[in-house]
């Protein structure tokens, strides 16, 4: 049974991650600091696989703490999901991002460089691309300078990796997913945004459930149909299952060298306008919105070509967007029963 360190493994997606990982039989250790999560997710992700993966929780700028854990695993691979990830926060403390996403992931590194240790999946975005000249966008699409820090760090956190695997002879997985929406068909796991949510979902369900008066649509003036931004949502479960793919293609992999690049999206863009319109199809719920000034850092529109990912991970989202528009309130009526 292969080991695997999962950084961020309470998160959003790294717990439904997490699950797909136990379910294909992997020993999961997972550090989170909890600062965009709650101790609950730990037993719910074993109450969903049946297992139990060892939880270490403190901040991975803690060298001295990481050591320890590599110290005392046998660890075979890591997927890091461990990084700040609102756009609109990032403008604001460019700092906060640049020196946790940065020196979270550097620290993960030299235990692997120290310690011989390949397979590593970066969890990186479509920020990296930028306002793209065409869209869909595909692997091969150049990278722009993204719009926010936050992009930015995940910019810089893929040259790092490249230039890790190049002089350490290591295996990397880069995987820039597009917009991850949706919860665990158990509504055991779901997005847990402190405060005032950053992504669109969150603050949807939250609009329909009473606890935010409206959901704030950041510009209708964007040159798409119906003007508001449009992206590509992916179902997260869908997400999760494309790492375990990818890690597995690195574990079976021959060669000492390795830079794997995926976009991992569903191949279609919706807008904001439209991801309401489903929400309210799905679940029969109307949700009150205001439109608002643009939203610094946020670009206009982006959708995968994840063509790659089907050919060389036998993976595709198939997941519908009302269907994980479904999944998500179900997730914000088990979270309203907790209280």
């Amino acid at each position: 049974m292969k080991t695997i360190l999962v950084t961020g493994g309470l998160g959003y997606i790294g717990s439904h991650t997490v699950v797909e990982l136990l379910k294909n039989n992997f020993h999961v250790i997972i550090v989170d600091d909890m600062s965009n999560s709650e101790k609950f997710i730990l037993d719910n992700i074993e109450k969903v696989a049946g297992k139990r993966p060892v939880f270490f929780p403190f901040d991975l700028r803690r060298k001295e703490l990481l050591y320890q854990v590599f110290e005392a695993y046998e660890i075979d691979g890591c997927i890091n999901f461990a990084a700040f990830k609102a756009v609109g926060e990032s403008q604001e403390k460019p700092l906060d991002y640049y020196e946790n996403n940065l020196f979270s992931l550097i620290n993960i590194l030299q235990e692997f460089k120290d310690r011989n240790i390949s397979n590593f999946i970066f969890s990186s975005s479509c920020t990296v691309y930028g306002q793209a000249d065409q869209q869909p966008i595909d692997e091969n699409t150049p990278l722009k300078m993204p719009e926010s820090s936050y992009g930015k760090t995940k910019q810089m956190g893929e040259e790092i990796l490249k230039d890790f695997a190049t002089a350490y002879k290591k295996k990397v997985s880069l995987l820039r997913y597009f917009n991850p929406i949706g919860s665990h068909p158990t509504a055991l796991l779901g997005e847990l945004p402190i405060g005032v949510p950053n992504n669109l979902v969150p603050y949807v369900t939250q609009a329909a459930s009473g606890i935010r008066e409206k959901l704030s649509i950041w510009g209708n003036d964007y040159e798409t149909p119906d003007g508001t931004a449009v992206r590509d949502y992916i179902y997260v479960v869908d997400l999760a299952k494309a790492h375990v793919k990818a890690l597995q293609k690195l574990m079976n992999e021959t060669s000492e060298t390795l830079i794997d690049i995926y976009n991992l999206g569903t191949g279609k863009g919706s807008s904001v306008l439209e991801v309401v319109e489903a929400f309210e199809t799905a679940n029969d719920v109307k949700v009150p919105y205001q439109i608002c000034e643009r939203r610094a850092g946020d670009i206009t529109i982006a959708y995968a070509n994840a063509d790659k990912a089907e050919r060389e991970l036998g993976w595709k989202a198939d997941t519908t967007l009302e269907e994980a528009l479904r999944t998500t309130w179900e997730w914000q009526k088990y979270l309203q029963g907790r209280v």
